[in-house]
């Protein structure tokens, strides 16, 4: 494959080779999110405790985050291609292991290999168009992906929904993750088939891992994890010292990276990039706003399904005007991306804050007041506005990251933006889950009254938590734009 960004040669295949990488990518990425809508039916159907049900959706996207940079850096130096398929190859076997746990460890267990597989995939994605597509044609190319992203991450409660009403509560919620075998066998045939080979290398020297660094990596952020990931089930304070050996475990990860691992020539993240502003902007709003923005449509779903005793098929359809904001709005922001630069990000994520807070007064006011039906279709109006700002800020804030990168180390910048966005998304669905279920605690769902006033004030201030989030998002957008005006 001719590399666009060095050579200008531009492959004719490119368009092609990103739409069968993307249904992989596609793939992992609404597992990330559907398993929203099942949680109930799983904590039921396997008799799972507040925390491991918690662990069903933060191990994965805690291994999710973990392994990209490693395979960034696997993909830059020994084939994109090959990680590709080997990812997908993992993540087929471990969504058949998901679906047929007879336990709860036996899922988590399944979950975090899963997320593991899934985190092979996506920095070669990114590394791809970095490669194939040059500067002026990577925003639209970028915009297709950010449009895989938003569409996955908002569609996921509404296609969970559907399925767990197709297949019942019991057999529902293993389907969701059982689908994945039949999709992701066809995108394993169709990316052998059709992605082009990988790079001639001009040297047979590869560069060892640093397995130090990963290892320093995923033990701090996984210490930083844990303590609000099992707070909700042990009330226990004292799991808040344990962000004191997580920071100096990152310190040393960071001191790490800058000496021994920078002078044996192969650190694991490249802290050069951090010195281009554009890409450590790109790096402090993604994993501000994926805090957001994967921990908004988890508590809607909690919210509609404990709170309001919703299906999990009539919750995935109520959060769809979140969903089809997010789509449209995110296949949008890739076009727009190189005429408004960094002002369409400001602005999206305005808007995701001016939807996000409407949902808040919605419930604050009318939960307990009116029927729940009624409350539900109000509250798709502020979820369409929510969703129409979230999916136009991650085509932007990508493109935007990775437009002053070199192609070469492509797939290693992209891995560290996933696993800054993975990461994020840990820890918003462990904080933002952890208050909805504090402050739901000893509340009982009525169906209408008291139960639910309770449930839509745990809801809010969740959501508040959200807000938070992405206003520090948008601070770092604003500080960015004022940096380079022009976008």
């Amino acid at each position: 494959m001719a590399d666009a960004g060095t050579d200008g040669v531009l492959d004719p295949r490119r368009w092609r080779a990103l739409g069968v990488a993307i249904t992989a990518l596609f793939m992992t990425l609404l597992d990330l999110s559907i398993v929203n809508v099942a949680l109930p039916s799983i904590r039921d159907g396997l008799g799972a405790g507040v925390s491991e049900v918690q662990w069903v959706v933060s191990g994965y996207a805690l291994a999710f985050g973990m392994v990209p940079i490693i395979a960034g850096r696997l993909g830059d130096d020994r084939g994109r291609r090959f990680m590709l398929l080997l990812g997908i190859a993992g993540f087929v076997l471990t969504s058949l292991v998901v679906g047929l746990a007879p336990t709860p460890g036996v899922l988590i267990a399944g979950r975090v290999l899963q997320g593991i597989s899934g985190g092979l995939i996506n920095p070669q994605v990114s590394g791809l168009i970095q490669q194939l597509f040059p500067r002026q044609e990577r925003g639209r190319a970028f915009g297709v992906l950010g449009g895989a992203v938003g569409v996955a991450t908002a569609t996921g409660p509404v296609l969970g929904g559907a399925i767990i009403g197709l297949g019942g509560a019991d057999l529902g919620w293993r389907l969701t993750f059982l689908v994945n075998v039949p999709v992701g066998v066809a995108s394993f045939v169709l990316c052998r088939a059709w992605l082009p080979g990988d790079p001639v290398r001009t040297t047979t020297i590869r560069r060892p891992l640093d397995l130090t660094g990963a290892g320093l990596l995923a033990l701090g952020v996984l210490a930083l994890l844990f303590p609000a990931v099992q707070y909700d089930s042990s009330r226990d304070p004292r799991l808040a010292f344990l962000l004191l050996p997580a920071a100096a475990v990152l310190a040393a990860f960071v001191l790490w990276e800058r000496g021994p691992a920078a002078r044996s020539g192969y650190p694991l993240i490249d802290l050069g990039l951090f010195r281009i502003r554009s890409y450590a902007d790109g790096l402090g709003v993604a994993l501000l706003y994926f805090a957001a923005f994967t921990g908004t449509p988890l508590v809607l779903s909690l919210f509609l399904q404990e709170g309001l005793g919703f299906s999990a098929l009539r919750s995935g359809l109520t959060a769809s005007s979140f969903a089809v904001g997010s789509a449209v709005s995110a296949l949008v922001g890739g076009r727009l991306v190189n005429r408004f630069g960094g002002r369409l990000l400001v602005g999206a994520l305005g808007l995701f804050v001016v939807g996000v807070a409407g949902a808040v007064a919605v419930v604050l006011v009318l939960a307990g007041e009116v029927p729940d039906d009624r409350l539900a279709l109000l509250l798709t109006g502020p979820l369409l506005v929510a969703g129409l700002g979230g999916g136009s800020v991650i085509t932007p804030n990508q493109t935007l990251s990775l437009s002053e990168v070199d192609s070469v180390g492509g797939s290693t910048a992209g891995g560290t933006l996933q696993t800054a966005q993975r990461v994020g998304s840990s820890l918003g669905t462990a904080v933002i889950s952890a208050v909805f279920y504090a402050g739901a605690a000893g509340v009982v769902a009525t169906g209408g009254g008291q139960g639910d006033a309770g449930y839509g004030r745990a809801y809010a201030s969740s959501l508040l938590v959200a807000v938070g989030f992405s206003l520090a998002a948008l601070g770092l957008a604003l500080r960015s734009v004022r940096r380079r005006p022009t976008g």
